[in-house]
C-alpha cells in the first residue's frame, strides 16, 4: 500500500483544513488508517484513526470536537478535517495504514506511511 498525504498550508488560529491520504496498492485488503503528527523537536502522536468501513473512528483528547477522520466513498482515501486550529496543532501531519480492525495510536503498530505534509498555524 502506498500513501501520499496533502492538503497542509499555513492558517491562521481559529481556521480550518483539510487533509487528504490516498491509497494505492493493494486497498482491497482490509485496512485502517491513522493521522499522527510531529513537532519540531518532539515525538510523533497521535491525532485520529479510522477503521475500514469508516464506522469507527478514534481521537487524542487534545482533537476531540475540532477534528473529524472520514472516509471518501471509494474508501481509498481518508480526510482529516481540521477545525479551530491551534498554533499547537503547528506540526508535520503523517497518515499510516495498518491491516487490522483495531485503532492502533502508536505509530509503532502502522505498517505503511506516507510523506508528511505540514501545517502551520499562525498566531
Amino acid at each position: 500500500v502506498q500513501l501520499q498525504a496533502s492538503g497542509g498550508g499555513l492558517v491562521q488560529a481559529g481556521g480550518s483544513l483539510r487533509l487528504s491520504c490516498a491509497a494505492s496498492g493493494r486497498t482491497h485488503t482490509d485496512y485502517a488508517v491513522g493521522w499522527f503528527r510531529q513537532a519540531p523537536g518532539k515525538e510523533r502522536e497521535f491525532v485520529a484513526a479510522i477503521s475500514w468501513f469508516g464506522g469507527n473512528t478514534n481521537y487524542a483528547d487534545s482533537v476531540k470536537g475540532r477534528f473529524t477522520v472520514s472516509r471518501g466513498n471509494a474508501r481509498s482515501t481518508v480526510y482529516l478535517h481540521m477545525n479551530n486550529l491551534k498554533p499547537e496543532d503547528t506540526a508535520v501531519y503523517y497518515c499510516g495504514a495498518i491491516r487490522s480492525f483495531t485503532l492502533a495510536t502508536t505509530s509503532e503498530s502502522y505498517t505503511y506511511w506516507g510523506q508528511g505534509t505540514e501545517v502551520t498555524v499562525s498566531s
